[in-house]
């Protein structure tokens, strides 16, 4: 089964970003996003350690150790960025002055709950970070992550059964298979993979799915 790579994941995510947004990127896959941002449009990074104005990925030789993004990955500034205190930056997620963040996640319910920071098994390494500020202090919350785990299980599921990071906080989730928008009617698929029925994305995600009636 063809499935978009993590880059293709992110290319799709960096499109639906308008002009003009204030986005922080979390650790993991989201951070691929800073890559494909539309050149056209001024997008400003933030991140949570006290960057505002990140870049893309430096090129390999060209990293800068002391400059970092949260998930202690090289990044660089644009013209323009600033650092500040991690205070500072966690009063502008706090605040609501962030636009979207996109997060992984490993588990995303039918009524936009999140869990991305424990598993909840007892050798697991817990790594909540921001995320919970970010699940209720951006205007609108987005997830990239596989849509399925390493056991075929959906990561959309009815409820979350791994301890909550937010509750209906999530606004629109992107997979490797498709893009799905969490509203109050249930779950719109807006998006899939080329060569991916319906169907058979209904039959992998197993919880109910609709058709978008349009863009």
């Amino acid at each position: 089964m063809k499935r978009w790579s993590k880059d293709e994941m992110a290319a799709r995510v960096a499109r639906d970003i308008p002009d003009g947004s204030y986005v922080n990127l979390g650790i993991g896959l989201p951070t691929l996003v800073a890559n494909h941002l539309p050149p056209d449009r001024e997008i400003v990074i933030q991140s949570e350690n006290g960057v505002l104005g990140a870049g893309p990925s430096p090129a390999k030789g060209e990293e800068d150790p002391e400059l970092i993004n949260a998930g202690k990955q090289p990044i660089t500034l644009l013209k323009g960025g600033a650092f500040f205190h991690h205070a500072d930056s966690f009063a502008m997620m706090r605040g609501g002055h962030l636009d979207y963040c996109v997060l992984g996640a490993f588990q995303v319910a039918v009524n936009g709950d999140l869990a991305n920071w424990h598993t909840g098994t007892p050798d697991a390494i817990p790594a909540v970070g921001g995320a919970m500020d970010l699940a209720i202090g951006a205007k609108r919350v987005l997830i990239m992550m596989e849509h399925l785990t390493k056991t075929g299980e959906s990561k959309i599921v009815p409820a979350c059964t791994y301890p909550l990071t937010g509750m209906g906080c999530v606004n629109r989730v992107y997979t490797d298979l498709a893009v799905i928008d969490i509203t109050p009617q249930g779950l719109v698929v807006r998006d899939c993979v080329d060569g991916l029925h319906f169907d058979e994305l209904q039959r992998l995600t197993g919880v109910p799915l609709r058709r978008a009636e349009g863009p």
